[in-house]
């Protein structure tokens, strides 16, 4: 898909600079916590995505544990965006990071700082908080939570009244004192700020505190001290802000992010059997009356047509599935890049698999146990139980029958077959490709064919029967 072009802001250029350097010790995990996955996705990649979707202009990655890894995950690019990396060895602390990032950041631009484990930052909060930064302010993305334990707090000017007045410091939790922790106003570690503005006060950061840590918070009081207006923009929607730090903390954030996702299928009109029972790992585009039952998963890019009915536990990657189509329980489509087409009114399965280049013509019947692979059925043809599909063209109301299969593979090169529309293939046929069978042609079951057929012919290949009387099978020796 294409990414939108590089935009201002009306205060300039936006560049982002994402925090990807830490470890993740509680994820225990030999993979860098910001490349595992949410919705099918690194969480990196989320964060990368949403930059694009802003138009940044530059956008810094700043790696340390993993960095090879993290980095070579990126290989695609991020859009139109200039993407660049800033190693972070030893780390630190969030400032130090940013620190490692100033040098690559030019001086005219906005800088919006994201951190790679938070994958569901919007679009449109990120615009608003540009906006906030207005050129000339450092602006903040803060949060209330009922419970704010081991975040940093927003301390406000005193005598504000609330979130009213002008923030003036971020205190982590462990340098907090109980007062200010009992502050309910948390930073997301989300900001926006001018970058000629930023890059002063990185260099008067200092360890002097809890952690012996370099705060990227600590800029807040920074910017006070200096006149600089601080201004918090507060955002109600707590997945926007929220942090990966353990497998538990990555399971329910997939649980919410697939709910939200399952409801706004469900406000379109899609059916849902049990939106708790739902995976999306990619897009899904749904025209009216789509059903889909429980405990299925879709990937990649997947749209779904007109009455479409999906059954209770299909996996659907990369596939475009026309109206009035069924897929039954427990099919496997798996389109990859070059995809896969379900015709209108086909049925499929149920423990059917569908690979990369199937296409299906409307009415085609693929049932249980059915493998197709890079291959085209045009409408009508059947394929109802335990067979092989693969590099093979087949023509209108072919009946393919029950364990035949297309010999595509002769070890080093793969041969295609083609089947003439109204063939009928009987049980256990062996068609050795490359071969046509010609229209209109019946093979006998269980035959090898290894020659192309005649259009409207018979062809049997198979040994004749032998029969001996009175066979006695071999007996087990008795136990001494």
């Amino acid at each position: 898909m294409n990414q939108p072009p590089q935009q201002n802001s009306d205060h300039g250029p936006i560049d982002v600079v994402i925090m990807a350097a830490g470890k993740g010790t509680r994820m225990k995990s030999r993979l860098p916590k910001v490349l595992h996955r949410l919705g099918g996705r690194a969480l990196l990649a989320h964060v990368a995505g949403t930059a694009a979707r802003i138009g940044a202009r530059d956008v810094v990655v700043v790696t340390g544990h993993g960095a090879d890894q993290v980095e070579a995950s990126m290989a695609g690019g991020i859009g139109d965006a200039s993407l660049r990396f800033a190693r972070q060895e030893p780390q630190l602390g969030t400032g130090h990071a940013v620190q490692q990032a100033a040098p690559l950041l030019a001086d005219d631009g906005t800088v919006v700082v994201l951190s790679g484990d938070v994958p569901l930052i919007g679009e449109e909060t990120l615009r608003a908080l540009v906006a906030a930064s207005a050129g000339g302010k450092l602006a903040l993305l803060t949060i209330e939570f009922d419970d704010p334990t081991g975040y940093g707090r927003v301390i406000r000017a005193a005598g504000s009244g609330g979130l009213q007045g002008e923030a003036q410091a971020v205190v982590e939790h462990k340098d907090a004192t109980e007062a200010q922790r009992a502050v309910r106003e948390i930073y997301s570690g989300v900001m926006a700020v001018p970058a000629r503005l930023l890059k002063g006060w990185l260099g008067r950061l200092d360890n002097r505190n809890a952690q012996g840590e370099y705060y990227l918070t600590d800029v807040v009081k920074l910017a006070a001290a200096d006149g600089v207006p601080v201004v918090a923009h507060i955002t109600t929607d707590a997945l926007q802000v929220a942090g990966i730090n353990s497998p538990a903390q990555l399971a329910a954030l997939e649980r919410a992010w697939q709910l939200r996702q399952a409801n706004a299928l469900m406000e379109q009109g899609v059916r849902l059997a049990d939106p708790a029972r739902f995976d999306l790992r990619g897009t899904l585009e749904c025209a009216g009356d789509v059903e889909i039952d429980v405990n299925c998963v879709f990937e990649g890019a997947v749209s779904l047509g007109e009455g479409v009915r999906i059954g209770a536990n299909c996996v659907i990657a990369n596939a475009r599935i026309e109206a009035g189509a069924v897929i039954h329980p427990f099919t496997h489509i798996e389109g990859e890049k070059s995809g896969v087409t379900v015709g209108a009114g086909a049925l499929i399965g149920p423990f059917a698999r569908l690979r990369p280049g199937a296409q299906l013509g409307a009415e085609v019947h693929i049932g249980n146990f059915v493998e197709v692979k890079n291959s085209t059925l045009a409408a009508g043809a059947k394929a109802n139980h335990l067979a092989y599909l693969g590099d093979a063209t087949v023509g209108e109301r072919v009946n393919y029958g029950a364990g035949s299969i297309t010999a595509n593979y002769d070890g080093a090169n793969k041969h295609r077959t083609v089947i003439g529309d109204d063939v009928h293939v009987g049980s256990n046929c062996v068609l050795v490709a490359p071969i046509t069978i010609g229209a209109g042609g019946t093979i006998g079951g269980g035959s090898t064919i290894n020659k192309s057929t005649e259009p409207g012919a018979l062809t049997v290949a198979r040994s004749k029967a032998v029969s001996f009387p009175n066979w006695k099978r071999p007996q087990k020796k008795p136990k001494a």
